[in-house]
């Protein structure tokens, strides 16, 4: 057998961690379907990457949704905030993204 991985082959995933993904799809599938499905996003949002939440500072349903991904936002997100303040700039959007983007900046000085 060859002493390294082949990039042509699809990776291997341990049982266990296929089991563990399987019941965190079911876990959240049930809280939408049972739950405030804003809450349940407004939880997941604490933990999703700096992608996910600058897509959910630009366009989530949820107004509670958007504005807590705005605060989320941090210096490497300054564009995401501009884009807001330049798309709506007298919504409560373009206030709270303008309001995050000079503490932003204030803190970095």
């Amino acid at each position: 057998m060859g002493c390294c991985d082949d990039p042509t082959e699809p990776k291997k995933m341990d049982r266990r961690d296929v089991i563990r993904l399987q019941e965190q799809y079911g876990n959240l599938v049930r809280d939408l379907l049972t739950e405030d499905p804003e809450k349940v996003i407004l939880k997941l949002l604490n933990n999703a990457n700096n992608y996910l939440t600058e897509l959910a500072a630009l366009s989530a349903y949820h107004a509670a949704v958007r504005f807590k991904a705005i605060d989320l936002l941090e210096q490497t997100s300054q564009s995401v905030l501009q884009q807001i303040i330049q798309k709506e700039p007298d919504s409560e959007f373009g206030i709270a993204a303008k309001t995050r983007l000079e503490h932003i900046i204030a803190r970095d000085k």
